[in-house]
């Protein structure tokens, strides 16, 4: 199996690796690629390619590693994985690279609310000094007088925004926003399924059939055609007997070419893509901590009789916005709308007004009234927006956390998200500071409405 290398990824590593090895006069090499973009579109993996096409050898780093009980402990790894690429390349004679995977997992900073700790601090800090001293990275307690060999550093993520604003200046770190074209995704999903005989017209159909799903998508498809016969392999030794024909076992286990035909594929992708939907959809985590949460703070009441609301219509309003039922003052129908039968039936949401002259705001009724309890509350309020291709896969994007606690600022921001994002999905919710939690998740703007 052949796997496909995009010539515009090729060629930006290519360029940064090469140039980091050459000595250039009077030219200032960045010592850092970070490589970003939306998640399960083969950042990683193509990064492998690469190195396996050019021989280079990689010493790798997670976003795992850069955090740890003992403070500095992150920083002094970085410096000794980065003397040992080094020694590689003297003592070697081969190209070498450190490759740090998701760093914006393990030092970026999603929201008001992500810890920052003495670690991260000093991570930041040391790659800023290894960027500016490539040859001269020495470790806690000792001191090494030879120059090293300068290393190159590719770095991975899907939002460099969430990165402390000095590392990623220009100089010290290059930019490459990865998101594969058409070409690249065709060519790409052929090179996964080429060993299995599809032509290229039907893996153009299988794209275009998945056409808002990512890279692993196709790796994780073509993985689980092989779920049958895993399966009648299972059953046909026994469950009890698996461990024992497969752990240390001498002979390899051999299957059947399974059934690679495009209408089969087409069939488990749907099953995949369905799982999709229910993990975006369910959020079961959420469900059961609010459920906690009232169920602890606000015991059941009686209606009161003044306001004609039923037992069934509180219980579905406290269903629809937990957050304002939690932090009411004990009274379930203090603050609940009028019910049904008491609604203006012929109200319907406004359309956003070009301007937005003092007092006449863009948002609706309902988004407003969203707004103004979030902030009451004192909950952030966060904004996400997607394309109607990504929609499908969940693939959201942060538009931002809105730290503002005046009701204007909030409604200006709001509208501001929209505007920028004309065309796609937008969600709005709230952020609980305490519990660092969702609440009140609600899709503001639908394409075409």
């Amino acid at each position: 199996m052949s796997f496909y290398i995009a010539p515009r990824f090729l060629n930006k590593l290519a360029i940064h690796i090469t140039k980091n090895f050459l000595d250039l006069d009077n030219v200032r090499v960045p010592l850092i690629l970070g490589v970003h973009g939306h998640k399960g579109e083969g950042k990683s993996f193509q990064c492998e390619l690469v190195f396996n096409l050019m021989g280079i050898e990689a010493v790798h780093m997670s976003a795992g590693e850069l955090e740890s009980p003992d403070a500095g402990d992150p920083a002094r790894l970085i410096r000794l994985r980065y003397r040992e690429a080094a020694d590689i390349i003297r003592k070697r004679g081969k190209m070498a690279v450190l490759m740090i995977n998701d760093i914006d997992a393990g030092a970026g900073r999603v929201d008001g609310g992500t810890q920052y700790t003495v670690n991260t601090q000093l991570v930041n800090a040391t790659l800023m000094n290894i960027a500016d001293n490539p040859t001269n990275v020495q470790l806690p307690g000792s001191y090494d007088d030879e120059p090293l060999p300068r290393v190159p550093i590719i770095v991975t993520g899907n939002d460099f925004g969430t990165l402390y604003a000095p590392l990623v200046r220009d100089g010290r770190m290059e930019k490459f926003y990865w998101e594969p074209n058409r070409d690249d995704r065709l060519n790409i999903a052929y090179g996964i399924f080429e060993a299995d005989g599809l032509s290229r017209s039907d893996i153009e159909k299988l794209v275009n059939h998945f056409d808002g799903q990512s890279i692993d998508f196709f790796g994780a498809l073509r993985s689980r055609i092989y779920d049958e016969q895993v399966l009648n392999f299972i059953q046909s030794i026994g469950f009890n007997k698996v461990g024992s024909k497969l752990v240390n076992a001498k002979e390899k286990v051999n299957f059947q070419k399974p059934n690679f035909n495009l209408s089969h594929l087409i069939e488990e992708g749907e099953l995949m893509v369905i799982e999709q939907g229910r993990l975006h959809e369910l959020r079961l985590a959420s469900a059961y901590n609010r459920a906690i949460s009232e169920a602890q703070a606000i015991p059941d009441r009686a209606p009161s009789r003044s306001t004609g609301h039923s037992a069934e219509h509180r219980a579905g309003y406290r269903a629809e916005h937990p957050a304002e039922h939690r932090a009411g003052n004990g009274n379930g129908s203090s603050r609940l709308p009028a019910p049904p039968s008491q609604a203006n039936s012929a109200q319907t949401k406004p359309d956003r007004p070009t301007g937005n002259p003092s007092g006449n705001h863009r948002l609706d009724d309902e988004v407003l009234q969203q707004v103004r309890s979030l902030l009451v509350q004192g909950y952030r309020i966060g904004l996400e927006h997607v394309d109607q291709r990504r929609f499908r896969a969940g693939s959201w994007q942060s538009c931002a956390t809105i730290q503002a606690q005046n009701e204007a600022e909030a409604i200006d921001a709001v509208e501001s998200c929209l505007n920028n994002h004309v065309g796609e999905y937008v969600r709005l919710f709230g952020i609980e500071p305490g519990a660092k939690r969702r609440v009140m998740e609600n899709i503001i703007q639908r394409p075409g409405q």
